[in-house]
């Protein structure tokens, strides 16, 4: 087997033709290009069937309470800096259930790299309005069509100086795999929204209709220029996809803290230490 591969035999609780299956193997394929070691990788989750996602690859996992994937990884990263830390999750138990945490952690600048499974719906819960549901869908919850605007995640988290904000759409491997190459790489927060069609549950944001609805960004824009990207973000008839902004000059909150590269738990304390170590964290 390839790193990261489970057996050919792991029961994946996924329908038919979802796409979360190719984002599985972009994930994977990934990690082996950037030369991870499965042992060095740690993938936190929420709720969801995208929260399914760590326990059908090969490395490190935690499957934690709903929306609470990001804050877990955090911790991770913070106890153990030479770990690469993913936190990934659907649309709702990211930008729903666990929103309060992705405007917080942004906030800190923790070097992790969250993966959102954006489908517009709620699949695990049989297909009620998501967070990104468009306005108008009509679902077992709303038969009339839900009547709010969707949360516009790629706007939000450059409001909020998310230092790395891209979006790509499953479909296309190749562009998919190379923005989760650089999100994993960036020293930084970083967020990746990903096009992933719930194929029962959501019959108007099919494979075509993302295909339809989305653009490749322009080979000139610049994804430093926050204005440029804010205004990018806001782009509702066709969604944008690649690289949407990016900021070098945050300083990690691992740095700030002073958190060394030897983990806390390989390291002998006085109590001394252990106060200043205390104290840093307060």
């Amino acid at each position: 087997m390839l790193p990261f591969d489970m057996p050919q035999d792991t029961d994946i609780a996924w329908c038919p033709g979802c796409g979360n299956f190719p984002l599985l193997n972009i994930l994977k394929m990934a990690l082996r290009d950037l030369g991870k070691d499965p042992k060095e990788v740690v993938i936190a989750s929420g709720i969801g069937q995208a929260a399914k996602m760590p326990q059908y690859v090969d490395a490190h996992m935690f499957n934690g309470l709903h929306g609470r994937s990001i804050p877990t990884a955090m911790g991770i990263k913070l106890a153990n800096r030479s770990l690469t830390v993913i936190a990934e999750s659907g649309d709702g138990d990211i930008y729903g259930e666990g929103g309060n945490h992705l405007l917080h952690v942004a906030r800190r600048n923790p070097d992790i790299t969250v993966l959102v499974h954006n489908n517009m719906v709620y699949g695990l819960t049989k297909g009620q309005a998501s967070p990104t549901s468009e306005e108008g869908m009509k679902n077992p919850i709303q038969p009339d069509g839900v009547i709010v605007e969707p949360f516009n995640p790629m706007a939000v988290a450059i409001s909020v100086d998310v230092p790395f904000v891209a979006r790509a759409n499953v479909s296309d491997v190749a562009q998919a795999k190379d923005i989760i190459k650089q999100a994993i790489s960036f020293k930084g927060f970083s967020m990746v929204d990903l096009f992933v069609p719930c194929v029962v549950f959501n019959k108007t944001n099919t494979y075509q209709w993302f295909k339809e609805h989305t653009h490749p960004v322009s080979e000139n824009y610049d994804p430093t220029d926050r204005v440029a990207a804010f205004q990018l973000a806001l782009e509702t008839d066709k969604l944008p996809l690649g690289v949407i902004y990016r900021n070098d000059s945050r300083e990690l909150y691992e740095d700030r803290l002073g958190i060394g590269e030897v983990p806390p738990y390989k390291r002998e304390f006085s109590e001394e230490a252990f106060q200043e170590v205390l104290a840093g964290y307060r």
